[in-house]
């Protein structure tokens, strides 16, 4: 149930979908702001409205981003607020209207 079953390719896909706010980018780094709460939860819905995702699925793709309770809250508003569920298997899922 909390395996990964995202491949390289997957995670490196849903990586660079991810957009924030670039503060300084050079040669050697970028440096770039967290999500805000609301951001943060619209990133988690993106990701889970293209592939239904586990808990450890979406900490990977977010790791360095967000931590496992920021990303545990977002996913419970989103299942309050009827934008998501989780399945039998643990994964969620967006709830597309």
């Amino acid at each position: 149930m909390n395996n990964i079953s995202l491949t390289d390719k997957e995670i490196e896909y849903f990586m660079k979908k991810i957009r924030l706010k670039i503060l300084h980018e050079d040669s050697d780094i970028v440096l770039m702001t967290a999500p805000n709460e609301d951001e943060l939860i619209e990133i988690i819905r993106e990701l889970i409205s293209e592939r239904p995702m586990n808990l450890r699925e979406i900490h990977t793709i977010l790791s360095g981003i967000a931590s496992e309770d920021k990303i545990r809250k977002a996913l419970s508003t989103l299942i309050e607020e009827g934008l998501a569920t989780m399945g039998p298997d643990g994964r969620y899922m967006a709830i597309v209207y």
